[in-house]
């Protein structure tokens, strides 16, 4: 295993991380929800699965308070036990849970007692955006965060990202930061912090953490015929997930990668390439063939937003480019569980595509001229549980 500085923290990571928020479940079968109550953990093959990692090298276990409806923090700790100083334990504050600031010392209590743990080595608020961000400068979360740094409660500090990019170089500017997880993968390079702020991160001495390497596993599972050609035409035979690791890798910024690996072939087989994939090991030819799927799955989109944002705000709320990319997804990436789970339970109502009124305001500044009144009406058709307009949910059979 390749072991990488955690950037001024002192810590060396592998640089294969676990991330805990997609262990093995005992029906996979099923729509994979990892959210869902009812899914439960395959505790032998999960433990198993842990400590084998352990075994082969692999030093970063992440996973939050949410992950498999609050059972991960416990399954972890319980595969950790008699091996929690090989490794170093990432968990994240649910800061939308706390209604009061007395709160966060509670949520952390109870999960260090989860973790059958007295410390977390790096401790992050879970999924900054603009308004989550403003509320924890409001409940001064960093200051209990500092706190619990000077207990010994929490070793470093750090936290996760959703919004855009100009968010996220406020929010590594407003604090010195140990470490940042961002969502990183060749079909999203741009997306949210995207290369540029992994590269800003990297250079003010945050370890990087990247998350979504497989994009949920849609870059490496049911690959549209035409993508499947284009990495069929490499003379050396690789895998869709092993293309999409090495890319990410290719990055000198990255310290670690998380993968939400559930098996041993999937663990064996990222061991095997994270040994191989060290930065700038792609060659021009390599880039160009990874630039040409991205191209081909982009042609499989049903509506041609980028995602600017110039359309917001939208007077009712409606989140416009965030359900483009769910409805998109449907298609591209065949994921309709996926996107049926973000825009039907972590989709805020007003955000949905069904809020929109056709008022045409966004129309006026779409730079593509979408029309999106009547696109929003698909979406929410394809989305909403009224209409059918996306692939069936097991495309394969």
């Amino acid at each position: 295993m390749r072991y990488h500085d955690f950037g001024r923290t002192g810590c060396r990571v592998s640089v294969l991380g676990f991330g805990c928020m997609r262990l093995p479940v005992q029906d996979p079968r099923k729509p994979t929800d990892f959210f869902d109550p009812n899914k439960r953990i395959d505790e032998e093959k999960a433990v198993d699965l842990i400590r084998y990692a352990i075994d082969r090298g692999v030093n970063y276990f992440d996973t939050a308070y949410v992950y498999h409806s609050g059972k991960s923090e416990r399954l972890l700790g319980k595969a950790l036990s008699g091996r929690r100083e090989r490794v170093y334990l990432a968990t994240k504050l649910p800061h939308w849970m706390a209604k009061e600031r007395e709160d966060f010392e509670r949520i952390l209590e109870e999960q260090l007692l989860r973790l059958g743990t007295d410390f977390v080595d790096f401790y992050l608020l879970h999924g900054l955006g603009q308004e989550s961000w403003q509320r924890m400068k409001e409940m001064r979360a960093v200051e209990f965060l500092e706190r619990m740094r000077g207990e010994g409660k929490v070793r470093f500090l750090g936290f996760s990202f959703h919004d855009e990019l100009r968010i996220f170089k406020e929010i590594v500017d407003a604090h010195a930061w140990d470490c940042c997880l961002i969502q990183q993968n060749y079909y999203d390079r741009n997306y949210q912090a995207g290369l540029e702020g992994l590269e800003y991160a990297a250079a003010r001495g945050l370890g990087v953490a990247i998350m979504e390497p497989l994009r949920g596993g849609r870059l490496a599972q049911r690959i549209p015929g035409e993508v499947q050609q284009i990495w069929d035409s490499w003379p050396q035979p690789r895998s869709a997930a092993e293309w999409a690791l090495r890319w990410v890798w290719n990055h000198p910024g990255v310290s670690t990668v998380l993968s939400g690996m559930n098996s041993r072939e999937q663990l064996e087989e990222n061991l095997r390439v994270a040994e191989e994939a060290v930065p700038g090991s792609l060659s021009r030819e390599e880039l160009a063939l990874i630039d040409r799927v991205t191209q081909a799955y982009r042609k499989l989109l049903k509506v041609d937003c980028t995602s600017c944002a110039y359309c917001l705000p939208c007077p009712q709320g409606v989140n416009i480019p965030h359900n483009f990319t769910l409805y998109n997804d449907l298609f591209a990436f065949r994921a309709p569980e996926s996107s049926l789970m973000i825009y039907q339970r972590m989709t805020a109502p007003e955000q949905r595509a069904s809020n929109c009124i056709a008022c045409g305001e966004c129309e006026k500044k779409c730079p593509r001229q979408i029309p999106i009144a009547r696109e929003m009406k698909r979406v929410d058709e394809a989305l909403g549980g009224r209409g059918n307009a996306g692939p069936p949910l097991n495309p394969e059979g």
